[in-house]
């Protein structure tokens, strides 16, 4: 009698296994998911959003300008924008923060910072939209 479904439950065990792999993936994000209210409410996020000051990386402004996203647009997403809690990253530089949302321009944006005592260091700027092709950015 096992043997009669062995293969349906097989087949059960690698749904549920792709299932799991797909909803904990880091890189691939559904326009439903980037689609973010920015109701919620902010707690603990480990960083201020009103920072004496905001530094750029070279790489940041590198992307920035090969996708056409102004300064103004970063300040937008950095004090609307929602934490995409399952892209935080930790390495032995420290943690960094996905903000995402849609500006005033209607452009769909996620803006990575580091915070950096009472100041913000924005790493990289990506258009969730359009796919700009950046050969010059390192």
């Amino acid at each position: 009698m096992l043997k009669r479904y062995a293969p349906y439950i097989v087949l059960l065990a690698a749904g549920l296994l792709c299932y799991f792999v797909f909803k904990n993936q880091r890189g691939s994000t559904t326009k439903a998911e980037t689609e973010i209210s920015t109701d919620a409410v902010r707690v603990n996020e480990g960083f201020t959003r009103t920072p004496d000051s905001i530094i750029y990386t070279k790489h940041a402004r590198c992307r920035m300008a090969c996708r056409y996203i102004t300064e103004p647009e970063v300040k937008e997403i950095l004090e609307t924008g929602k934490v995409n809690e399952r892209k935080i990253e930790e390495d032995d530089r420290g943690k960094t923060y996905p903000l995402e949302g849609r500006t005033k321009e209607d452009k769909m944006l996620r803006v990575v910072v580091a915070p950096k005592r009472n100041n913000i260091v924005v790493v990289t700027v990506i258009d969730l939209d359009k796919n700009w092709p950046c050969g010059d950015c390192k």
